[in-house]
């Protein structure tokens, strides 16, 4: 009986005891926030603060729109002015496979090349000469056509003499400084290129010749009255005056351009 009694004391402390105790809540964790719910929230930043947004976005265009502009200036070299030889690169001599493929860049794959053309055409077409071709779009691709084939029968003729010759078709860059010395390498090397050795100059002999053969050949298309002769020394004097021309804008482009942000490197051979 004592035993008996004695337990239900200690159950009616235990009980007691338990009864003191403060009752704690498990807390419940915060859930956590979806992608969806994060990029809603960015989007309620943005447009609360729109004036801050739209320097954003604006900031964003000009680089898009720059980085366009330099990639554009960068093709400066392939484009326009077509292969040459950088300041400080070696020249060594061609093989007849880059030969072949520098033939095909400067006469049918530059752009550059039709564009010049596309101008002289313009002009012709400004003094009306041929007269016997219309002012209108036909007299104008007839003209373009005419200045195209010439083009081309002067470059196939030249690339033929030089890769007989072994002389060098590509113009190469100063190795000086200074402005006028810079001027005169454009201007003597219109008139004189390195045969084999890429050290010893010689007159532009395939050059020139083919320039007075795309004259010559142009009279088979050309209107009477015409005087194959007189056209050759056309050709010839348009080479004298453009090749100067192009490689003044070749040996300086680079300057101009990394002044205007332009990074890449020309190509070269």
């Amino acid at each position: 009986m004592w035993v008996l009694v004695f337990t239900c004391v200690l159950l009616a402390m235990s009980a007691n005891s338990h009864a003191q105790q403060p009752t704690t809540v498990p807390s419940t964790p915060e859930p956590e926030s979806s992608p969806s719910d994060q990029t809603s929230s960015s989007r309620k930043k943005q447009s609360a603060n729109p004036e801050k947004f739209a320097i954003q976005a604006v900031g964003q265009t000009k680089k898009v729109g720059e980085l366009a502009l330099v990639k554009a200036r960068d093709w400066e070299s392939g484009w326009l002015t077509g292969v040459f030889v950088e300041t400080g690169q070696t020249m060594t001599p061609l093989t007849g496979a880059q030969r072949g493929e520098l033939y095909l860049s400067q006469t049918l794959i530059t752009p550059g090349a039709y564009m010049k053309r596309m101008f002289a055409a313009g002009v012709d077409q400004a003094r009306g000469v041929p007269h016997q071709w219309d002012d209108g779009w036909g007299g104008y691709a007839e003209r373009y056509a005419s200045h195209q084939g010439q083009f081309m029968a002067a470059n196939s003729l030249a690339a033929l003499g030089n890769a007989a010759l072994g002389y060098e078709p590509r113009y190469d860059r100063c190795q000086c400084s200074g402005f006028w010395p810079r001027t005169k390498h454009a201007i003597v090397r219109n008139f004189v290129t390195f045969n084999e050795t890429e050290t010893e100059r010689r007159p532009q002999i395939g050059l020139y010749a083919g320039a007075f053969g795309g004259g010559l050949i142009s009279t088979a298309w050309k209107p009477h009255p015409r005087d194959a002769w007189a056209e050759g020394g056309k050709g010839v004097l348009g080479q004298a005056a453009y090749g100067t021309l192009l490689n003044f804008f070749i040996e300086f482009a680079g300057e101009i351009n990394r002044k205007i942000g332009s990074k890449r490197p020309a190509p070269t051979y």
